[in-house]
């Protein structure tokens, strides 16, 4: 009988899990909140939801371990540190704190239990399964409600001596720049990612004396999604409010390929589907800012996994080949 992994996809709002193939086909998957304040109760849910899957599963063959992707996740150690938007990795005193996630689910489930950070799964998804496969080094970075990244090089994830190298979202490419929730300032996550460009509409909104349809909603409430479907509509002010944030991207991107010399970068998540609206100003700001060995050389690849499926792809790799990417 096969062999076969669980994947986990731990997010702010839901946690992913689902059965893979070593093939990377997910034959069963399911989905719990993480909006759970108590860890010892998070813990019991995804441990019961683990244990449902195995037996879901268990007629097409046998779960070896494991593979988890969550913000903030060391894999050396396999804790959750310090990670803000997880209710439950708190300590006593209701600020994030560290959790020793691992080694708590495999007391609870029995099976052998891995754990990633979340862009770093994205990655390992990308190269076992999607637009990456085969490629020896290039740098995937996640544009959600954040900015994540993971760097591959020589085949190998980018880890450093702690566990958390690759926070290239925290970058700074503005100084002085917007307020991150990191504590620090002007990181890139604050202007590329789907928060980044709704505080940008804000700020242009405040300037803006046009008729731009962004106009008629609350800006506090505004979201990329509004500002992408009014750059579909042809609004002029939502299109510069992208091109602004390409420009952003880019200039950053060219820096990233200066530190690692990928020969690929490869975007993913919610922000990329308005791409056809920052794409050909990023691609022009990475090059501006590259010295003339890189010009024209870096492939720019969007993801081919779905974006529900990525990270569990990711994370249950893990469990085929935990020591390498």
């Amino acid at each position: 009988m096969q062999k076969l992994a669980i994947g986990i996809d731990i997010g702010g709002q839901s946690s992913k899990c689902g059965v893979v193939t070593h093939e990377g086909t997910i034959l069963c998957q399911s989905v719990v909140t993480s909006l759970i304040d108590s860890f010892d109760e998070y813990l019991t849910l995804l441990a019961n939801t683990v244990k449902d899957l195995v037996r879901q599963t268990a007629d097409r063959g046998t779960v070896a371990g494991i593979g988890i992707g969550a913000p903030n996740a060391n894999r050396l150690d396999g804790t959750i540190r310090y990670a803000p938007n997880l209710k439950w990795a708190r300590g006593a005193d209701g600020k994030p704190g560290v959790v020793y996630l691992a080694d708590r689910l495999q007391e609870a489930t029995g099976l052998h239990v891995r754990i990633t950070n979340d862009a770093n799964a994205a990655a390992r998804g990308e190269r076992t399964y999607g637009v990456a496969k085969g490629i020896d080094d290039f740098i995937m970075l996640t544009l959600g409600t954040g900015v994540g990244s993971g760097i591959i090089s020589h085949g190998r994830l980018v880890y450093g001596h702690d566990g958390f190298a690759g926070e290239l979202g925290h970058v700074c490419v503005e100084q002085d720049g917007r307020q991150c929730n990191c504590g620090l300032k002007g990181c890139l996550e604050t202007y590329a990612s789907a928060m980044g460009v709704a505080r940008t509409a804000r700020e242009f909104l405040k300037k803006d004396s046009g008729k731009s349809i962004l106009h008629n909603l609350d800006p506090e409430k505004i979201s990329s999604k509004d500002i992408y479907d009014a750059a579909v509509q042809g609004d002029s002010l939502a299109k510069e409010i992208f091109t602004y944030t390409g420009r952003i991207l880019g200039r950053a991107m060219g820096d990233f390929v200066k530190f690692s010399s990928p020969q690929a970068i490869v975007l993913f998540g919610g922000l990329t589907k308005s791409r056809e609206f920052f794409h050909d100003d990023m691609v022009k700001a990475m090059n501006d800012n590259l010295m003339q060995i890189w010009k024209g050389q870096i492939q720019i690849l969007y993801s081919s996994l779905k974006e529900s499926d990525a990270a569990i792809l990711g994370a249950s790799s893990m469990v085929w080949s935990p020591d390498e990417v």
